[in-house]
């Protein structure tokens, strides 16, 4: 496999951004290259899969376009579908409010995104890493060979570490707050609620942070922590955490000492929102790379695709000279900005209020179901918004 000298567009990940990206470029009749380093796209997994169905993702984000792939994907994409999130307190006080959504494969569904993108005629490089960029030439290597082609406009969307966004100077300042850390296990021979998606909160078991249990169907469960290196005890990392929830935790415990681990997966979350320009030149990012993700809960696909479709469309019209490329800033903030900024500033409340297990228990215990949806959704409504403040401006 030997890539054209040249494309109108270069897309650099092949995760839900960037398929999603090249996918809607190619739908509008550009040349298209789209490279993963991973030799087989979707592995290694480096996160969960929780995926919200489509009439509750219009709820979430009410002025995305959302993409066709997030409203009809393959049954073999989804291990099973949930009914409700539940919130677990530090003191084992439990809420939860009604929220339907597939726990996905995510090898098979960034396969699937992959498949559609090259079905519109865009070329697929797996195995192949970029390994510099100067204006708009790119040299490529890997399982093909080495490799150098141009394009009209380049879309990294190569993750939260990204190498496209370094070389054009769009990364986020670096801030230990604002990247996280998912572990995560696969385990079977568990007995979990296949209903509920369990958040579990406690500083001793995930400090700043929080635990999930999503069941996968079956007597299988994805069980991970998300939580921040710089809220660590000495001598502890993300492994110790989720061994520490998995055997010792009052309640979940219960459900999953028994089981048998048969995947780990791990990952950074970028959980500081987007960089203040995600626009440079001839280059955009999007998905981790842009920080889209939705901090209160570190939720990323959804708000990866609307952002990979946004960035295709606006990258190919540019090239028609339809737009500047810089409105692709102003359509994706239009489209899911207000959430993302919303759920960092939440997310900066929440990190007062998780220092203290006796203030979170209260934070759960009097939010309705209803606001609880809410802030998971990057929403904040004003008698949630009062009532964490008075509450953090009372913490000691």
């Amino acid at each position: 496999m030997i890539p054209e000298k040249s494309y109108d567009i270069v897309v650099v990940g092949a995760g839900p951004a960037g398929s999603t990206a090249a996918n809607y470029a190619a739908r509008n009749g550009k040349s298209v290259l789209l490279i993963d380093r991973k030799k087989d796209i979707g592995t290694p997994l480096q996160c969960g899969g929780f995926l919200p169905h489509y009439e509750t993702l219009r709820e979430l984000v009410p002025n995305a376009e959302l993409p066709y792939t997030l409203e009809e994907y393959p049954s073999e994409c989804i291990h099973t579908t949930t009914s409700c999130q539940r919130f677990i307190a530090p003191d084992g006080c439990s809420k939860q409010f009604d929220v339907t959504a597939d726990a996905i494969d995510r090898r098979r569904f960034d396969k699937y995104l992959a498949k559609e993108a090259a079905k519109s005629d865009v070329q697929v490089m797996p195995g192949t890493t970029v390994t510099e960029i100067n204006g708009s030439t790119l040299e490529l290597e890997g399982v093909f060979g080495s490799f150098t082609t141009d394009a009209d406009v380049i879309i990294g969307a190569d993750g939260p570490n990204s190498t496209v966004a370094k070389s054009k100077g769009l990364s986020r300042e670096y801030d230990p707050m604002s990247v996280g850390t998912a572990f995560e296990y696969e385990l079977s021979g568990v007995d979990v609620d296949r209903d509920a998606v369990e958040m579990y909160f406690g500083k001793d078991y995930v400090p700043g942070g929080y635990a999930w249990i999503i069941s996968q169907g079956g007597d299988t469960a994805n069980i991970g922590v998300g939580i921040r290196e710089t809220l660590f005890e000495k001598g502890m990392c993300a492994r110790d955490y989720l061994n520490k929830f998995m055997y010792e935790h009052p309640i979940a415990s219960e459900k999953l000492k028994k089981g048998s681990v048969v995947s780990v997966v791990s990952g950074i979350v970028p959980v500081g929102g987007a960089p203040k320009y995600t626009v440079s030149d001839n280059t955009l990012i999007a998905g981790d790379a842009a920080g889209h993700i939705i901090a209160t809960n570190g939720g990323g696909i959804p708000t990866a695709m609307v952002a990979g479709k946004v960035a295709g469309e606006t990258a190919s019209e540019s090239i028609d000279g339809k737009c500047e490329l810089d409105e692709y800033e102003k359509r994706w903030k239009a489209q899911m900005g207000m959430e993302i900024r919303t759920a960092v500033y939440i997310r900066k409340l929440m990190d007062r209020l998780m220092r203290s297990d006796y203030m979170m228990s209260r934070a759960i215990r009097y939010t309705s179901p209803e606001h609880m949806k809410a802030i998971q959704c990057g929403q904040l409504p004003d008698v949630v918004k009062k009532t964490l403040l008075k509450m953090n401006l009372g913490f000691t």
